[in-house]
């Protein structure tokens, strides 16, 4: 069992801080720590991985508030007009932000620094770092316990991640899903006010930039697509790069890498259920995606088929660029083709995964996905 006030005090400890800023996490973690003992029937490993993630969020809060204490200027920062990755899990986003963190004029948010942002990375220091070491021995020692990895969500300490760990500090987003079965806490976010996990998106992006430019922020994560009017709230001069496959591909491997990820956590394993829980959130996730997309219009946006992604990479990527009012310079190609020799399609092996599994067929996911693949053309 996760105790909710014994990991509070445990947190606070570590970091020898108390406070937390302003309260709105709180609810969250709490319904969230519910929902993980209540139906997540973790393992003691699993109990053990968890407590550890969530201390760490709970953490680098602490440490954010601290920094801000001692820095009050850094409220006065801007995030100005930064790109948001959205789209499906599994549709091309993590080969897309690798593409476009080669690009010097970008600023990506590194695995190293969502990890343990406190104190803010310096321009003479980014690259040495010791804590980029420190990201690598976890990531190291990760893929000793799910080898597979490597194959299905590629990362570096240095490289760029998806932004949800800045959500994560507020407890208020769906991500957590992916670690354990917690359907109780995944109801309530979808119901809650999601706006002050975007806030401290921000607080935490304000302090991140603070001594290290440049600062054209290049974010991704695919639940901000359950957020889009409260993510506007906070940047409402942002523009958003949609990625898109095939929703019968997307779900058969989203529900491949949660049972994968899952299964050395937690002692239940039901992939219907999952494939129906996926299915649903999925769905739910498009439509508001879309409903934003028709009240704020076409213009922030730019579309990138996964297809043509895998083709072209780098074409994809000019493409988008040109759309959204931004230029490629030989400089960033030069980075990107580096990138793509580096790091060859398929690599690290093949993610293999059968629908049947999680009692899916192509045919009945396609039509629930209809109306989305529909709009945008999606083959």
């Amino acid at each position: 069992m996760i105790d909710a006030r014994k990991l509070i005090e445990s947190a606070t400890r570590e970091a020898e801080l108390e406070d937390f800023g302003e309260d709105s996490w709180r609810e969250g973690f709490d319904r969230l720590v519910t929902s993980l003992n209540a139906e997540a029937d973790l393992t003691p490993l699993g109990t053990k991985v968890t407590l550890y993630r969530l201390r760490t969020l709970l953490r680098n809060r602490l440490r954010v508030e601290d920094w801000y204490r001692a820095h009050p200027e850094l409220d006065k920062e801007r995030i100005v007009a930064p790109l948001f990755i959205i789209g499906l899990p599994r549709t091309g986003t993590t080969a897309l932000s690798n593409l476009i963190a080669a690009d010097p004029q970008i600023r990506s948010l590194r695995l190293w620094e969502s990890s343990d942002p406190i104190p803010p990375p310096s321009e003479e220091s980014q690259d040495s770092d010791p804590r980029i070491a420190r990201t690598q021995a976890g990531l190291d020692a990760m893929d000793q316990m799910y080898p597979r990895m490597k194959a299905l969500y590629p990362q570096s300490a240095a490289g760029p991640t998806e932004c949800q760990d800045l959500l994560g500090m507020a407890f208020r987003t769906i991500h957590f899903d992916g670690m354990a079965r917690v359907p109780g806490y995944i109801s309530w976010v979808l119901d809650a006010e999601p706006g002050p996990a975007y806030a401290y998106h921000a607080r935490v992006l304000k302090l991140l930039q603070s001594r290290c430019s440049p600062k054209l922020w290049h974010l991704k994560t695919p639940v901000h697509m359950f957020a889009m009017d409260s993510l506007d709230a906070v940047y409402p001069d942002a523009r958003f790069i949609w990625t898109h496959r095939d929703p019968a591909e997307v779900i058969g491997s989203v529900c491949s890498l949660i049972t994968y990820l899952r299964a050395m956590t937690s002692e239940r394993s039901d992939g219907a259920e999952l494939a129906t829980q996926q299915v649903e959130l999925w769905v739910e996730g498009l439509r508001r995606a879309i409903a934003f997309r028709d009240s704020v219009g076409e213009d922030r946006f730019a579309d990138v088929h996964n297809q043509d992604l895998t083709k072209d990479g780098i074409g994809a990527v000019r493409a988008v660029y040109e759309s959204l009012g931004l230029t490629l310079s030989g400089e960033a190609e030069i980075a990107m083709r580096s990138y793509l020799d580096a790091n060859p399609r398929g690599g690290h092996g093949k993610h293999e995964f059968a629908l049947s599994d999680y009692g899916l067929n192509e045919s009945e996911l396609r039509g629930r996905f209809a109306f989305y693949a529909e709009r945008f053309g999606v083959a």
